[in-house]
């Protein structure tokens, strides 16, 4: 999310969906395992991943983009390992294709979605049924994911029908094809949590019901096309403890044995 002097947002520039495409045919010729991962995820992940060559001494490749465009890519033949979905939906998706390993799936973190304005914003909003928010946009734009693709997009879709407050803004709507993807901009934009807390451009100024939306879930898995035996370490890494506390620190709930979406 980028913030311009107008004091309007922007969600994050969008060169990450060529990415995955660069990456493929690169890692043919390589042995380290390729990650496909929401693009939420990559603070987190890159952490992880650098702790993990550190004791390791191995690497892995990871391509950052939305869940939809990842598990599509798949499909086509893209050489991923691993597939780590910010929804249940697209992971659904790859295993009712026969595209991933559904032995190896478990639901990994947890999110939640927020109502961000420029950080000087001298508001908040109380997120409730019969929210205003047309009225808070003052003529703008309201930034969302892609409402009928992206993950981001849909659990935002979701709350403002639940909480009566899409027929207002439905007009208004600025899509990306990634949360953290826009070329536009708005007064206010819906995101995951996680995003905004780690973008000091913007200041999270209302945070969506969690009964207004499903639990926003995020799932792992191999592929079934993986045979790289560092990609099952490394998915078993990211599941273990010792991942848990970047994960946490960039505000993801790590999900594990006993919890409603493990």
């Amino acid at each position: 999310m980028n913030v311009n002097r107008r004091g309007s947002i922007g969600l994050m520039i969008g060169a990450v969906l060529g990415l995955c495409a660069a990456s493929a045919p690169a890692s043919a010729q390589v042995k380290e395992p390729l990650i496909f991962a929401a693009a939420s995820l990559k603070n987190a992940l890159d952490e992880i991943a650098a702790q993990w060559q550190r004791q390791s001494g191995k690497k892995v490749v990871i391509s950052y983009a939305a869940s939809n465009t990842l598990i599509k890519q798949i499909a086509q033949g893209a050489p991923a390992d691993i597939f780590i979905s910010a929804d249940l939906d697209w992971m659904d998706y790859g295993q009712q294709k026969n595209l991933i390993n559904a032995e190896t799936r478990s639901n990994l973190l947890g999110n939640r979605i927020v109502l961000v304005a420029p950080k000087d914003a001298a508001f908040t909003l109380n997120i409730t049924r019969g929210l205003d928010l047309a009225s808070a946009l003052k003529g703008g734009r309201l930034a969302m994911a892609n409402v009928d693709a992206v993950p981001a997009g849909k659990y935002g879709k979701a709350a403002l029908e639940k909480l009566g407050a899409w027929d207002g803004v439905k007009d208004s709507i600025a899509q990306a094809d990634n949360v953290r993807v826009s070329r536009g901009e708005a007064p206010l934009g819906i995101v995951y949590q996680t995003d905004a807390a780690s973008e000091p451009a913007v200041k999270i100024v209302g945070t969506f019901p969690e009964d207004s939306h499903l639990p926003i879930t995020y799932p792992i898995a191999l592929t079934k096309t993986s045979t790289n035996p560092d990609a099952r370490a490394f998915l078993n890494y990211v599941r273990s403890a010792a991942a848990r506390p970047a994960f946490e620190r960039q505000g993801f709930t790590v999900l594990g044995p006993g919890s409603p979406r493990s």
